[in-house]
């Protein structure tokens, strides 16, 4: 067992003990860690750092950082991973209550709104669903010409649900009378997402074109999923959120001065 004080790793006169390479260890991104949790992995990380420190001994030798550049470049470095260290430390140490939680809620509902809606799609040569057995592959001139019939026909009257079934290209929802069922943001093509959050509900759209085809879009209902159901993921933004404000709060107090005659 190597104790913490121990000298794990020397280079010239710098000496890296264990405790301190179980820190740069600690500090490695995830995805990298368990390599860095065997003999091989650890050994390979100690060779870098020696790399590292050998070159930088190298460089204060030839007082490469005695040079005004890099004298600006290592306060910015440094100053870079305590400004790092101090946001982190907002965000760890933010507690927000269920009605602050309730509050960022209210603040974005749009981002938690789902759309319940039906669709018909009529597919056209060259779209992304290949054509059914013992259908005509549609010039894009033709789908669009039938999908404008279809959506006449139910403005007049027809059963949207019917016409789905009897003539969607969709046939996982065509089966369905074309019910997608609900979904959020990012779910669909940008084109059908963009119609299908700004339609009224209980309109069907024009032919929306999308890679797929033309759609016929039936908004049944919009509205934001519960607050409970969001709240883990308002847990997981809110600390960042919440340690945005504090920073801008510093900033406030320090009150930053910047010289127009320049920055103009």
């Amino acid at each position: 067992m190597v104790p913490p004080d121990a000298v794990v790793l020397s280079v010239g006169d710098d000496k890296i003990t264990k405790a301190q390479f179980d820190m740069i260890l600690s500090s490695i991104p995830p995805q990298q860690q368990a390599g860095a949790q065997t003999p091989k992995g650890r050994r390979e990380i100690a060779e870098k750092l020696a790399e590292i420190l050998t070159l930088a001994q190298e460089a204060k030798v030839r007082k490469l950082d005695q040079t005004p550049k890099v004298q600006t470049q290592l306060m910015l470095s440094e100053d870079q991973l305590l400004a790092n260290l101090m946001f982190r430390d907002l965000a760890d140490n933010a507690k927000p209550d269920d009605a602050a939680l309730l509050a960022f809620y209210e603040a974005h509902k749009s981002e938690w709104e789902e759309v319940k809606a039906r669709h018909i799609l009529i597919r056209f040569h060259g779209s992304n669903v290949p054509v059914a057995e013992g259908k005509k592959d549609l010039t894009e001139a033709e789908a669009l010409a039938k999908a404008t019939e279809l959506r006449a026909k139910i403005v007049a009257g027809a059963d949207f649900a019917t016409l789905a079934k009897e003539n969607s290209d969709d046939t996982g929802s065509g089966e369905k009378g074309g019910d997608l069922g609900s979904f959020g943001k990012g779910a669909m093509t940008p084109e059908f997402e963009k119609e299908a959050f700004l339609l009224p509900v209980g309109q069907v759209s024009q032919p929306v074109k999308t890679p797929f085809g033309y759609h016929l879009i039936l908004v049944q209902s919009r509205s934001p999923k519960p607050f409970e159901e969001v709240k883990p993921v308002i847990l997981k933004r809110l600390p960042s959120d919440l340690a945005q404000k504090a920073l801008n709060d510093l900033k406030a107090k320090k009150a930053p001065v910047y010289n127009d005659a320049y920055f103009k």
